[in-house]
């Protein structure tokens, strides 16, 4: 069991046509009013603790889609060597290694990584009052997610995850460079913020 607290979170979506999007998924695409929609999810991991042992604080930005039951992930940057050989290991997620930096302008976040063939670099921050996503909204659908798959030799895995519902805010985001992607993304995004919250991953199981 992994216990962390996730913050400064910004969820920044694009509608993708899921035939572009289809063939880098190896299950079936979950999709809202016949689009798909691909993100791109910066925040920071602190009060890590693995079966109880603490973990230091971590930066990640993941490349994520949606798949019947939870989400895809396409890759994961984090700045913690140890996190990512951990997160391939165990869960079999496509994580890398990078260079990572967060500071915070006010209620405003400045967030880069950067790596071989892979930067992003954006300014982000809530936007509005905080207002939970609605069930059968497209913001539930992208964020009130609570399982995440992998395909390891063939076979599918699913980890489930547990925390309180997303804090959801509006929020205004200025993107400098994004090429984690593995596809471009066009024009700006779809932009949510969310204060924190407190996390539990499980061990991974056949799905």
């Amino acid at each position: 069991m992994i216990t962390q607290r996730w913050s400064e979170v910004a969820f920044l979506h694009w509608p993708v046509e899921p035939r572009v999007l289809q063939p880098h998924v190896p299950l079936e695409l979950d999709l809202f009013d016949g689009r798909a929609w691909l993100g791109v999810v910066p925040f920071r991991m602190s009060r890590n603790r693995l079966f109880g042992f603490p973990i230091p604080p971590i930066l990640e930005v993941n490349v994520r889609t949606y798949v019947k039951g939870g989400v895809y992930f396409l890759s994961l940057d984090a700045s913690s060597r140890l996190a990512v050989w951990l997160a391939r290991t165990w869960y079999g997620l496509p994580y890398h290694h990078a260079r990572m930096s967060m500071a915070r302008e006010g209620e405003r976040v400045r967030y880069e990584s950067r790596r071989r063939g892979a930067e992003f670099v954006a300014t982000y921050g809530p936007a509005g009052p905080v207002a939970p996503a609605q069930p059968g909204t497209l913001e539930h659908f992208l964020v009130e997610r609570y399982a995440l798959f992998a395909v390891r030799r063939g076979r599918t895995w699913r980890t489930d995850v547990a925390h309180e519902p997303w804090p959801l805010q509006p929020a205004r985001a200025e993107i400098e460079a994004c090429t984690l992607p593995p596809i471009a993304v066009q024009g700006a995004p779809l932009a949510h913020y969310a204060c924190e919250v407190h996390a539990r991953i499980a061990g991974p199981v056949r799905a």
